[in-house]
């Protein structure tokens, strides 16, 4: 889980760019700087340069990321970074573009690890994470790292007025995201089933069941899935206020 201390410990690592992240009594009510925007994303793609070249040297000993834990703690870095893009037009479409990025950059790099019976735990609880991330962003919301939650992104009806708004995701980009996550879905259980002592390919349910994970498996991807059908963007309450549906 995106727990709210998990989040925080990550404010050292991640720098000068933890400045990025805002604290739950002032969430972002505007879209980044075209400057601002253009730091960040160089930032990042450094970021995804480091953990693709990591990946990539897995195996050797020069690597920094060795091992799937060290792998996901990078990722996990990125992630929480991409979550801080306020859901504003036009920053709306950099988040989401960034987050798919990630998202198959990551699940795409998992089973490329030998199969650990150690680390399916943290595997669970990041693609834990990914579900809630996408559907925050499934709901325009803005990420609040002190509730480790997305919240409703809530405007004065004059800045809506004025051309503030969120656009929801496109078709484009749903039908990529479920494709996606459809398709990690069956890499991660032929990777799964290969998962214990001998290295040999054993009933996954059996193993599942046994390390008392087999409900949090089943649940992958549950909640974005079903958030792939709604619909999003913004509303205006007729008391004044803007807020995400």
């Amino acid at each position: 889980m995106l727990e709210s201390s998990r989040v925080k410990s990550l404010a050292p690592a991640l720098g000068n760019w933890a400045t990025l992240i805002p604290e739950s009594m002032n969430l972002p009510k505007r879209a980044l700087s075209a400057v601002q925007e253009r730091r960040l994303v160089d930032h990042l793609d450094e970021q995804f340069l480091e953990l693709t070249r990591g990946y990539k040297k897995r195996s050797e000993p020069t690597t920094h990321l060795p091992t799937l834990s060290s792998y996901l703690a990078a990722a996990q870095k990125i992630l929480i970074l991409v979550l801080q893009i306020p859901p504003i037009d036009p920053s709306t479409s950099l988040r989401t573009a960034l987050l798919l990025r990630l998202t198959n950059e990551v699940l795409s790099s998992i089973p490329g690890y030998p199969p650990d019976r150690d680390a399916l735990q943290e595997v669970l609880d990041w693609l834990d994470d990914l579900d809630q991330a996408w559907v925050a962003a499934l709901q325009s919301q803005v990420w609040d790292p002190a509730q480790a939650a997305g919240v409703d992104l809530v405007v004065d009806a004059s800045d809506a007025a004025a051309g503030m708004k969120s656009s929801p995701m496109s078709q484009t980009e749903r039908t990529r995201l479920r494709s996606l996550l459809v398709g990690a879905s069956a890499s991660l259980e032929e990777w799964l089933a290969t998962t214990n002592e001998e290295g040999s390919t054993m009933d996954l349910e059996v193993l599942l069941e046994r390390m008392g994970l087999q409900e949090g498996f089943n649940e992958m991807f549950s909640n974005t899935l079903r958030e792939l059908g709604a619909l999003g963007g913004l509303i205006v309450d007729p008391n004044g206020m803007v807020g995400t549906c």
